[in-house]
This record gives structure tokens, C-alpha cells and sequence, in this order.
């Protein structure tokens, strides 16, 4: 029974894309050429999610967004020891955003976001070197935030809300590299739970000292979803005396952590062509230290999944060049560091320290429409690295290897303003 939990402790370890794994960066195309640097812009509704409090100051009363990008990754693992290889085959996500704001009068605003800040799909091959700790994850959280911001004077306003947050996750692995049914099919354990949700909360500061130069900061706060009646289901168990586990579902509670972050920007219109931003981000990875596991079977022990993770920073620049009446041209960078320490870097999220090189442009429809587009090329720190919290028979065995990561990321989007 203890190998059954540590089964399933590993399993729901896969959740931790939700709390720091891959961390989605397209909530807005026209910051995202820039570098996903947009705390201090003011310049569509994309500003509901970046910044609240800056929707009181766009010009128009009505302001619309939504978008929607593709995200394509590729992994490849290899352990240089042996030479086994392998690689990915995750289709394409597609985290989306919309984004409404309405200018009430001078004074107030009001809006509404609902975007994906975390979700991914990872499908390595059949039965690869590390299918004991993964085989594939699907897992999507969305945000949901009524917004309201206030001017307090003509140069400061605030701005914020309650978040929403659900999510769900499905994800697979096998038992051990070794074990199968009688007809030789590898036994295998799927984890899935959706409609987890909870509450959080945002508030935001813009200081615009100038009409030429603002800046701003926006705190998200940590959200916990708590997974309630989870199913971990066995499959493709032998008939064995000898395997620790058998055919069936068992129940789980746990608690999934989403860490808090603080955004802190400048923008700066140079002349009436140019305009530059830059972004500091912090996100508080270290609420994710473990994760706490409840059976509801009482006969199955408590437990813990290490994860010991940090806090860390990224770092935004873009800018914007209006090359006519009807286009905008945008470009950017942006350095982002990995959450994971030394002995944590597990294959469901295999991630490292990343470089985003971002463009994109707007194209003005008419006066009220215009289509937005942007792409993102992110390139992972190659990095020899591995898990060394897998359990056999009261042990810790590490998985290694050496991880090259990188993602190619579209997207489209319209903004409308009236």
C-alpha cells in the first residue's frame, strides 16, 4: 500500500504546472510583441489584465479585446550515459483572453477579464526512459475577474478586483518501466479531476506623472484550489501477489497552490512614433514547497511530493513604432528565471531558465477596429538536470538527463473601442 501512495503522490505532482510549471505569458497580443512587458500601457482592454487600475484612463468609453494564441513546444531528453533518447509530441494549446472594460465617467471604470495563466499539454513517446514518472499531461486553469478603477487625481488611479480561478487536470504514467498485464500492455495509473475552484484577488497602482510617461505595479494574489474527490485509476494491473497495486479508483483530496505575483512597469512615449516599456515581474514560487495528498481510504497514509521551489524574476522590454496611420510595428525581449532547484527538475514540467524574443503589429481596420498579431519564439537554457524524489522500495532513485526546450507561439487577436 505505501508504493500505491507514492504512485500517486508522483502522479499528482503533475499538477504543479498549475503552480510552476509552465507559466502561459499571452494574455494580450499587443504586449505580448513587446515582450509581454504591459503593466504601465494604456493603450487597449488588454490593460484589464496587466493593469487595472490603468482602464480608467483609456480614452474611449467602450474598450474590447479578445485573442487567442498556439502554443507549440518540443522537449528532447536524452541521458548521456546510456545515449537513450527521446522526445515530445504535444499538440498545440491554445490559451485564449477576453478582455471588456466601460468607462462609467471621468472618475470610475468598470470591466471584466477571463484569460488562461496556466496550462499546457506535454505527450512524450511510448514507453520512454521516464514513462514511471510521466507519459502525458493535459491540464488548462482559467481566471475570471470583475474590475473596477478609480482616479483618485488627474495623475493617480487604482484599480482591482476578486479572481475566480478553475481548473483540471488529466494526466498519465506508467507504474515502473518494467511491469504489464497478461497481454503485455504496460500497467499504467490516469489521474483527473476538473471544476477545482477558488477565490483570489488582484489591486493595481498607475502613477502618471506626465502624459508621456507612466508607472504602474499590479499584485495577483496566491490562489489554492482544493481538489476534492479526485480519481486516480489503476489499469493494466497483474494479477500478482508480488505488485503493490491493483485495478480500480481510488479517491484523493489535495490542495493546489498558485503563487502570488507582483508586476512592477514603466512606459515612456520618446516622440510620437516611439513608444518603449519595460517590466519587472516576481512570482512567489515558493508556496509551492510540496504538496499535501488526503486519501479518502483510510487505510492509505498521508503524504507529501517535494518540490521545494523559489521565488524568481523576469524581465520585459518592448517597444513600438508607428509606421503609419493604420500600422503599428512591435518588438521585444524578455529574460524569465526557473523556479526549480537542483534535484527538483521533474519531465512533466520541464522547464529552465528561458529567453522570449517577441514582434507583432496592429493593423487599423477603421477607427474603432483593428486586428492584432503577435509571435513569441521562447528558447529554455539546455541544462543537465534530474528528479531525485522517486521512490522505490523506501529509496530515492534520480532520474537524469540533459533537457533541450523551446516554443514557437502565434497569435491573433481584434480590439474594438467606441
Amino acid at each position: 500500500m505505501r508504493k500505491i501512495l507514492l504512485l500517486a503522490v508522483l502522479l499528482l505532482s503533475a499538477s504543479s504546472i498549475y503552480a510552476g510549471g509552465y507559466r502561459v505569458a499571452t494574455q494580450g497580443q499587443r504586449a505580448l510583441a513587446m515582450g509581454h512587458a504591459g503593466v504601465a500601457l494604456v493603450n487597449s482592454a488588454e490593460t484589464a489584465f496587466f493593469n487595472p487600475s490603468g482602464i480608467v484612463m483609456l480614452e474611449d468609453r467602450l474598450n474590447v479585446s479578445v485573442g487567442v494564441s498556439a502554443v507549440m513546444s518540443n522537449v528532447k531528453w536524452q541521458n548521456e550515459t546510456t545515449g537513450e533518447y527521446s522526445e515530445t509530441d504535444s499538440p498545440a494549446g491554445t490559451p485564449f483572453y477576453a478582455y471588456i472594460t466601460y468607462k462609467i465617467n471621468e472618475w470610475l471604470s468598470a470591466g471584466l477579464s477571463v484569460y488562461t495563466p496556466y496550462g499546457s499539454e506535454v505527450k512524450w513517446e511510448k514507453d520512454w526512459s521516464g514513462s514511471h514518472l510521466v507519459n502525458n499531461i493535459d491540464l488548462a486553469a482559467i481566471y475570471i475577474q470583475p474590475l473596477l478603477s478609480i482616479r483618485l487625481s488627474e495623475h493617480v488611479s487604482i484599480g482591482g478586483g476578486p479572481i475566480y480561478a478553475t481548473g483540471n487536470v488529466e494526466f498519465n504514467r506508467n507504474i515502473n518501466q518494467t511491469i504489464t498485464d497478461i497481454n503485455g500492455n504496460r500497467s499504467n495509473v490516469n489521474i483527473e479531476d476538473s471544476g477545482v475552484t477558488n477565490w483570489g484577488w488582484s489591486a493595481s497602482m498607475t502613477v502618471a506623472p506626465t502624459d508621456n510617461f507612466r508607472i504602474a505595479m499590479n499584485y495577483r494574489s496566491e490562489i489554492i484550489l482544493e481538489a476534492e474527490n479526485g480519481e486516480a485509476t489503476f489499469s493494466n494491473i497483474p494479477n500478482s501477489g508480488l505488485v503493490p497495486a491493483e485495478n480500480g479508483v481510488k479517491n484523493f483530496n489535495a490542495s493546489l497552490p498558485m503563487p502570488a505575483e507582483l508586476s512592477i512597469g514603466a512606459a515612456w512615449q520618446a516622440t510620437e512614433k516611439w513608444l518603449f516599456a519595460l517590466d519587472y515581474n516576481r512570482t512567489y514560487w515558493e508556496a509551492y514547497d510540496n504538496l499535501d495528498i488526503d486519501f479518502v481510504d483510510p487505510s492509505v497514509a498521508d503524504s507529501k511530493n517535494p518540490r521545494n521551489y523559489k521565488n524568481s524574476s523576469s524581465y520585459r522590454f518592448g517597444m513600438e513604432y508607428k509606421a503609419s496611420s493604420a500600422i503599428d510595428l512591435r518588438a521585444g525581449y524578455y529574460y524569465d528565471q526557473t523556479p526549480v532547484r537542483e534535484g527538483y527538475f521533474a519531465p512533466e514540467t520541464p522547464r529552465n531558465d528561458s529567453q522570449g524574443f517577441t514582434a507583432g503589429l496592429s493593423y487599423k481596420i477603421n477607427e474603432n477596429l483593428a486586428i492584432d498579431a503577435s509571435f513569441l519564439y521562447v528558447r529554455f537554457k539546455e541544462v543537465n538536470a534530474s528528479y531525485d524524489h522517486y521512490m522505490v522500495d523506501g529509496k530515492e532513485v534520480p532520474f537524469k538527463g540533459t533537457y533541450k526546450s523551446n516554443a514557437f507561439i502565434p497569435g491573433i487577436g481584434v480590439s474594438y473601442k467606441l
